[in-house]
């Protein structure tokens, strides 16, 4: 009888060590959250300040919330909406707890989102957006200004005469599309600015295929007085205008450090910009919220500030991207 108390006792303390192993494991799985971050390009400054906004994000809100919080940056370095869509199929099937994402092209990245979301994995997206999928919410700017606050500022630059032309990146991506959109809308307050359909030229978005084109147009339509770039690609490449500063009018997008020199030097005129680092930010913190509290924001559309930068703001802006940028953020 008493060796079948003791076998008895042994079980039951077995039994409790299986239970308390497995609470600690819950526990621990509970403190730690992953959460994946998937931009355009790599090498893109855009995408660069949005990992380190994300990055503050999870140190500060983690010790908020008293978690740690982990990002697992999966940007492909140069675009490909391939490698964004396995990346989205990898972060789920390792069971992240969240992923945002900046989407190439929404149409093929779409049933790839939804898929992720049927198995539970809640899903962002930044910058560019894929409204028609189940993705809860979205971070960025509201492209269709975005286009129409370059066209402005470019018609105010060429005093409301002249022709045009657009350097209009991905042509799959919808923040392009939209950005182009949104120029062909409030061109149509400028009877005397001409934008023929040639002079529209989607691009790869790497630096030296896209200032090489624009090269090529100019010269090739010495007409062409002004240009609208979508995006920032063509100012990483060295010495992109072979014309003097001013002589041909550009308003670009993003704003950022690159440009920000062409606008001190005289190249640019002014450039439309918004605050990547805090969408970076922005779209830890929903997502936080969601995985945490389960919690939605109270409107799927999140659009942030557009800023102006011009030669009067420009040093200023050029700190804020210092800023966005530290290595210390970074890590």
């Amino acid at each position: 009888m008493r060796h079948r108390l003791v076998l008895l006792f042994c079980l039951v303390f077995v039994n409790l060590g299986i239970i308390f192993a497995q609470t600690d494991r819950n526990n621990s799985s509970q403190k730690k959250i992953t959460i994946g971050l998937i931009g355009k390009i790599g090498t893109n400054p855009v995408f660069i300040a949005a990992h380190s906004g994300a990055n503050l994000a999870a140190k500060e809100l983690g010790e908020k919330y008293n978690v740690e919080v982990v990002i697992d940056w999966e940007t492909p370095e140069t675009e490909n909406v391939q490698e964004q869509a396995a990346a989205i199929e990898r972060l789920t099937r390792s069971g992240v707890s969240g992923i945002a994402i900046s989407c190439s092209d929404a149409k093929y990245l779409t049933p790839v989102i939804d898929e992720a979301v049927d198995k539970g994995t809640p899903v962002l997206c930044f910058d560019s957006d894929a409204p028609k999928s189940k993705r809860f919410a979205y971070v960025g700017a509201d492209d269709m200004e975005f286009g129409k606050a370059i066209m402005r500022q470019l018609a105010k630059e060429l005093n409301g005469k002249g022709t045009i032309a657009v350097l209009s990146g991905n042509a799959h991506a919808l923040n392009q599309q939209r950005r182009l959109q949104g120029i062909k809308e409030e061109l149509k307050k400028y009877p005397n600015i001409m934008l023929p359909e040639r002079n529209i030229f989607h691009n790869i978005e790497i630096a030296d295929p896209s200032a090489e084109m624009v090269r090529r147009e100019q010269k090739a339509n010495p007409n062409i007085k002004g240009w609208a770039f979508l995006g920032s690609w063509v100012f990483q490449s060295k010495n992109p205008f072979p014309w003097n500063p001013g002589e041909i009018k550009i308003v670009a997008g993003n704003a950022v450090q690159q440009e920000i020199e062409y606008v001190k030097n005289g190249y640019v005129q002014s450039l439309v910009g918004e605050n990547c680092f805090e969408i970076g930010y922005k779209s830890v913190e929903i997502l936080l919220d969601k995985i945490v509290k389960n919690k939605t924001p109270n409107e799927s559309l999140m659009y942030s500030p557009l800023i102006s930068v011009t030669e009067k703001n420009a040093n200023e802006w050029l700190l804020n991207w210092n800023k966005w940028l530290l290595k210390e953020v970074l890590k």
